[in-house]
């Protein structure tokens, strides 16, 4: 189980650093969808990896930062109506 958490933390770093990357290649923008999912889904697969390895306040940092990948993406959903 330890491997898998591992793996799964080390998928969602990579998201955080394409994300990061292809925004500062102005590839995508930081206020658009690819960057804002990239974002949530490195975040929630940190989580998951934290619920085997735990530890509390990466785990919040984590919550946090899919929170306001949520909310950018409920934001940019409004700005499309």
């Amino acid at each position: 189980m330890e491997l898998f958490a591992v793996i799964i933390g080390n998928i969602g770093v990579v998201c955080f650093l394409v994300a990061y990357f292809l925004m500062q290649n102005e590839k995508i923008a930081h206020n658009g969808i690819p960057y804002l999912v990239l974002n949530l889904a490195g975040s929630i697969l940190l989580m998951i990896s934290l619920t085997i390895q735990w530890n509390l306040a990466a785990f919040a940092l984590e919550a946090a930062w899919a929170l306001i990948s949520i909310y950018g993406i409920y934001r940019y959903m409004l700005r499309k109506r």
